[in-house]
């Protein structure tokens, strides 16, 4: 198992003369609290020499950076790890991995002792390679599709940090009822707790948070609509919440729409576009759609 973890790259174009403490905090999205550790330790190099973060860093400048477990509060995440016969990766490299997550498995365990969610099926096929699985986002047990990990601490603070500057785009997939729906629109309602239904979110509900979802229309058939679906923010259960909230609820979805007697929640993380962590580099992965997708499509073609 790693004790640090080293990352070489170079600096951008982008970045040419502006201070290193920029570079650190506002591209690369590293907490203050890491740049001060980095600082004070000289564990940022700049062309092999320890440079003040005030000063300058330029175009083609190699910067090297050292993290070592005390950077963070939890280095080595105790996570049981279960079968990885099931496990579908879409995307692996040295920092992070892309799974395709099955409808129906947690994305994490809610329980001491509790397997049989995605980060166990993790942990299992990580443990051959003397690695561990870190959390960066989850998705909701009845979606499926897309997640992303990181396989150390140290790329975790800046994948966090790209998902809530919308950095990394997530784009989803859903069927939803009715087909009398704007071909593309924003959804700006805040999104709260159910005070009746501790499983549930509400619009306006108890403590209630800025709530933004873009959606566009690619298909309608036969009574239903199959939208694509960006998050502007990433609150507990917002897609469900918000189209619910215009009218057009989830198919097979148990707590907004329970009326509806499809069996599955037609819902699939489908594309994440990724900036590589400390990198100029963009990756986009699609996640194949799931049986019950295609089923539920060849149902309404009959």
């Amino acid at each position: 198992m790693n004790t640090q973890w080293l990352f070489k790259t170079t600096v951008p174009q982008t970045m040419d003369g502006k201070p290193l403490r920029y570079l650190l905090h506002h591209y690369w999205l590293l907490p203050k609290h890491l740049v001060f550790s980095l600082r004070s330790d000289e564990r940022v190099l700049v062309n092999n020499r320890y440079l003040p973060v005030n000063f300058p860093v330029h175009f083609h400048d190699h910067i090297s950076l050292t993290f070592i477990p005390s950077d963070f509060q939890h280095p080595f995440p105790q996570v049981l790890p279960d079968s990885a016969a099931t496990l579908k990766i879409l995307y692996e490299d040295a920092n992070l991995i892309v799974i395709n997550k099955r409808r129906g498995n947690k994305t994490h365990p809610n329980q001491p002792g509790e397997i049989g969610a995605t980060i166990n099926h993790l942990a299992a096929y990580l443990k051959t390679k003397e690695a561990l699985p870190y959390m960066v986002h989850r998705l909701d047990q009845e979606t499926s599709g897309a997640i992303l990990f990181a396989k150390n601490p140290a790329v975790v603070p800046t994948l966090v940090a790209k998902i809530a500057t919308k950095n990394i785009k997530r784009t989803y997939l859903a069927w939803v009822v009715g087909t009398d729906i704007d071909s593309q629109g924003i959804i700006d309602f805040p999104i709260g707790l159910d005070p009746n239904d501790k499983r549930k979110r509400m619009i306006d509900g108890n403590h209630p948070a800025k709530s933004i979802t873009h959606y566009t229309v690619l298909q309608k058939e036969d009574g239903y609509s199959l939208l694509a679906v960006q998050l502007e923010t990433g609150r507990t259960h917002q897609i469900r919440v918000h189209l619910t909230a215009i009218g057009h609820p989830l198919v097979g979805d148990p707590l907004y729409n329970p009326d509806d007697k499809h069996p599955f929640l037609l819902l699939h993380s489908w594309k994440l576009n990724i900036p590589l962590p400390f990198s100029e580099q963009v990756i986009e992965i699609t996640a194949p759609l799931p049986a019950h997708f295609d089923d539920f499509k060849l149902s309404l073609l009959k």
